[in-house]
């Protein structure tokens, strides 16, 4: 996707009209897609298990994988095994794709790969999710399900849908693709069971909102001795969805940020690292993933952990405590 189009979306160009039509045709296609499921004229493929699916109406990040992530811990602790399934975009492997040690993020996706590398939660990778959900419960004990994206994935029926959206962006122009960043109209929010919010930004009706905290530093591939101190200059590195979010926090911090902007999922190469001013080098654990075994002088990666309202946590909890009563 390109850049240019991306920031049109959320800062406007009259030029985008030019894609309207294609907007339309692409709200109609999707539309009939969505009434063939809900008419029962196709049948969405029911598992024994609970199935989450975290999902956006956008396109591009919006915070899913650290709200994966903080489920993951949550449930639990409530005393679940947690799984997940994820399309593992930029990957290229045999699909369905189980994950284990020898897995990588040109395999596997980046995203994928770091909830596994974080949690050691089963994951499977596959385009198509139905085949997924099944290749992780036929090879893994997890008994809830959750799908990173997926949200217009109907072939896949789904308990619990949780729909994420970027604070700073929201909805953009609110335009379908390709005028604009939606992938299915503003409305359908009104069908999902919970609506989180990252950061701040416009109210929704119902929403509840995530905040991401920076966790400690760690060493990329062990090429630091100690993490500069705050008010040092860095080079700040982020291949996300919103990367002004990452710069934004290590600014907030005290540093001096040196920004890098990739695009998201950007595949990265040991020059994409190298810079003229030898100053540390700081990224996100999604880029991290992707880089070892590069040669980086002073490398860092910063993880950040989801907050999240108890009453967002307890209200998943009871429906899911409501959902397992029709798979018993």
């Amino acid at each position: 996707m390109s850049q240019r189009l991306v920031n049109a979306w959320y800062e406007g160009h009259v030029l985008l009209w030019l894609l309207w039509p294609l907007s339309m045709l692409y709200g109609l296609v999707a539309g009939v897609r969505r009434f063939i499921y809900r008419t029962g004229l196709r049948t969405s493929k029911k598992f024994p298990v609970p199935v989450i699916v975290v999902g956006n109406i956008t396109v591009g990040g919006t915070g899913k994988t650290p709200l994966i992530l903080a489920l993951i811990d949550y449930l639990r602790a409530q005393g679940y095994r947690p799984g997940v399934v994820s399309r593992g975009y930029g990957g290229k492997t045999l699909y369905p794709s189980l994950l284990d040690g020898n897995s990588t993020a040109a395999m596997v996706g980046d995203e994928p790969l770091a909830i596994f590398q974080r949690t050691g939660a089963p994951v499977v990778v596959d385009p198509a999710r139905v085949r997924a959900v099944s290749t992780l419960l036929k090879h893994t004990d997890c008994n809830v399900v959750l799908s990173d994206d997926g949200l217009q994935h109907y072939a896949l029926h789904r308990d619990i849908e949780i729909a994420v959206l970027d604070g700073a962006r929201g909805l953009g122009n609110r335009l379908l693709l390709p005028a604009g960043p939606l992938r299915e109209r503003p409305r359908r929010l009104d069908t999902v069971d919970f609506i989180v919010v990252n950061g701040d930004g416009p109210f929704v009706p119902g929403e509840f909102r995530m905040r991401l905290q920076h966790q400690a530093w760690h060493q990329l591939n062990d090429s630091g001795s100690g993490a500069p101190p705050t008010g040092s200059r860095i080079h700040a590195v982020a291949g996300i969805g919103n990367p002004q979010r990452f710069f934004s926090q290590l600014q907030y911090q005290g540093y001096d940020v040196i920004p890098h902007a990739f695009a998201d999922h950007h595949v990265y190469k040991q020059e994409d690292l190298q810079f003229s001013e030898a100053l540390p080098v700081v990224m996100t654990e999604k880029d991290a993933v992707k880089c070892t075994g590069f040669s980086v002088e002073n490398g860092w990666y910063v993880p950040v952990q989801a907050e999240l309202p108890p009453a967002f946590l307890e209200g998943v909890l009871q429906r899911l405590h409501q959902s397992e009563k029709s798979h018993a």
